[in-house]
């Protein structure tokens, strides 16, 4: 009898030890650290931008308030400082981090080697020395790239398609966009009977300065490649873009929302949704290293009727039944 109850005793004993254990667990805060380039607040609230990425965490029962806290760190426009800012972010004790712009993603890198990182990318995260491979990452990276080959391609025959008679198009990138796109983009413009006039852009003084080339030029189009630049001052480019009545076309759907023509890539809701699930997995314990890159497979087109119709141009019927998102 007194074997049994000892017995007893030590099962009952290790019982409670293990549920404090997993309580302990259980009550855990994590933290996900946050890197942007951008102002705060940014032009959408942090709350709003990264809704779906807080959404998608949620869904895989990780809720801010209960066991999960973001940490977030802003650029303000000075991509300098983002290397202490990832530095600041590791010591304060993050379980992973996430960024979804490149400075941002280099930053984090050079901050640690053993931290989980999840990005968003629209560079090829091999290319870019992220990863070793989309299958098998190999280091504390992984993420969803948005990189597609020939998207900047598809840009300029929507313009195309969105005004017919356009036979000259500007092209604003950053040298390196414009070396790696170039050959393929003037592929598609000897189809398309249309004229390219590429322009390196690295600053805001040269991107005015871009503008005043292309309309010496007498461009009547613009495709924006994808650069940080573009992508942080969207909203100055597309009243650029308005004041010199250019039809411009960029990858990112904001743009279109803040004034810009056009907007066609990869539908960044989902990318944001997909990263979330994978940081999901970590805090689960699944290691970076073993968690495919995702790629994007939706795209969204966007198209802003308030502009077309100061630029005194009709969108076909092609292009409108197939927009994802008309803003009028």
């Amino acid at each position: 009898m007194r074997l049994i109850g000892l017995a007893i005793i030590l099962s009952a004993s290790l019982t409670l030890t293990s549920l404090a254990a997993e309580g302990q667990q259980a009550g855990k805060v994590y933290r996900v650290g946050i890197l942007n380039p951008g102002h705060e607040p940014p032009p959408y609230s942090a709350i709003s931008y990264y809704g779906p990425f807080r959404q998608s965490l949620a869904d895989s029962g990780y809720i801010e308030g209960r066991n999960v806290s973001f940490a977030y760190r802003w650029g303000g426009g000075d991509f300098r400082i983002l290397p202490a800012l990832a530095i600041e972010l590791v010591r304060v004790g993050v379980d992973v981090l996430f960024a979804v712009s490149t400075p941002a993603i280099r930053a984090l890198m050079g901050a640690t080697t053993t931290i989980p990182i999840v990005v968003v990318s629209v560079l090829d995260p091999i290319d870019a020395g992220m990863v070793a491979s989309l299958a098998r990452p190999g280091g504390n990276i992984t993420g969803v790239s948005g990189r597609v080959i020939e998207l900047n391609e598809k840009l300029l025959e929507l313009l195309k398609e969105s005004k017919p008679s356009v036979s000259r198009v500007a092209v604003f990138g950053h040298p390196t966009a414009v070396g790696r796109d170039r050959q393929g983009m003037e592929a598609a413009a000897r189809r398309l009977r249309v004229q390219l006039q590429f322009l390196e852009v690295t600053s805001l003084k040269g991107l005015d300065e871009a503008f005043e080339s292309a309309a010496k030029a007498r461009a009547e189009g613009l495709v924006l490649l994808p650069t940080e630049l573009f992508a942080f001052n969207e909203r100055r480019i597309a009243g650029l873009a308005l004041e010199r009545r250019l039809p411009t076309i960029f990858w990112r759907s904001q743009f279109a929302e803040a004034g810009g023509l056009m907007a066609y890539g990869p539908d960044d809701v989902y990318a944001l949704q997909r990263a979330g699930a994978l940081v999901a997995r970590i805090l689960a314990g699944a290691r970076p290293s073993d968690l495919p890159v995702e790629q994007v497979d939706r795209f969204r087109l966007v198209l802003n009727l308030k502009t077309a119709k100061a630029l005194g141009l009709t969108i076909p019927p092609t292009i409108l039944l197939r927009a994802d998102q008309v803003i009028e």
